[in-house]
């Protein structure tokens, strides 16, 4: 079992809105989230984390957007166990990416055969692992987007799985995509995500596999952006580079891109997280 000691940061979640930074254990990269309520009549369903941990000599990175759907189970779950299986992962030190697609896979299994306590919701996750301030893995399932500001021009570190774009490996499951009710592809005409953690009813058409991208952080890396559709429905990549490149403290720049969503009237949960560099 693999303990980890956080420092540098506090997560705080649950709350109507909720905001804090941190930053690491040499303090030359900083991070500060913003996660607001949205509209909808239902509790707040966008889970968060940021912080560093030591493991040993490494100290790790880890930052995380959930946002769930159909009740706030799942990515309260995801926020609690997802990294600590992904570090816990025997190959994580040798093949990163094979220990992240395993701990992926292998949490939607344990949220599948717990669903009788976790609900019949799901989540989306989009995560990243800075491994030394050194080398950044970003992995997603569903719509919740990581986008790097690299000489300030965004670069989407993640893949939107989208029903629509996402149709064939849908239907070869036995599912439909439908744009009844409503104007947005779903799949089987409810869910607007095609891979997602848990939706058990759901699970026979959808993937949980993640999407894995690794990049080497280098001097023209300034910042990375986690945030949820609640940011990226009103705000291209480039807008929210260009917001959190406007700021030195990582807190007021997520800060400014929740108001922001909200002032282009984003109606869903909103959450970002953003991390600096340099």
């Amino acid at each position: 079992m693999v303990k980890l000691g956080c420092f540098g940061g506090q997560c705080v979640v649950g709350e109507s809105s909720s905001s804090s930074k941190g930053r690491s254990h040499e303090g030359n990269i900083k991070y500060g989230f913003s996660l607001v309520k949205g509209k909808a009549d239902h509790a707040m369903e966008d889970y968060h984390v940021a912080k560093f941990v030591r493991i040993e000599e490494h100290e790790l990175g880890l930052f995380a957007i959930y946002d769930g759907h159909m009740g706030d189970e799942v990515p309260s779950y995801l926020q609690k166990h997802l990294f600590a299986n992904i570090i816990e992962e025997e190959e994580f030190w040798v093949d990163t990416r094979r220990a992240i697609t395993k701990a992926y896979e292998k949490t939607d299994q344990k949220i599948l055969s717990n669903s009788s306590n976790l609900g019949r919701g799901g989540s989306t996750a989009v995560t990243a692992v800075l491994v030394n301030g050194q080398r950044l893995w970003v992995a997603n399932v569903g719509d919740s987007r990581a986008v790097l500001s690299r000489g300030g021009q965004a670069i989407q570190m993640t893949i939107d799985h989208e029903p629509n774009t996402e149709r064939s490996s849908i239907e070869d499951r036995g599912g439909f995509v439908s744009n009844m009710p409503g104007d947005v592809a779903r799949v089987n005409g409810q869910l607007a995500v095609s891979r997602a953690f848990g939706d058990k009813s759901l699970k026979s058409h959808l993937r949980s596999d993640p999407d894995i991208l690794d990049m080497h952080i280098d001097v023209n890396c300034e910042v990375l952006i986690l945030a949820s559709d609640g940011l990226w429905k009103v705000m291209s990549n480039q807008e929210a580079v260009d917001v959190a490149r406007g700021f030195k403290d990582p807190q007021k720049a997520a800060k400014q891109l929740t108001a922001e969503a909200l002032k282009r009237d984003s109606k869903d949960d909103i959450s970002c997280v953003v991390v600096k560099f340099r």
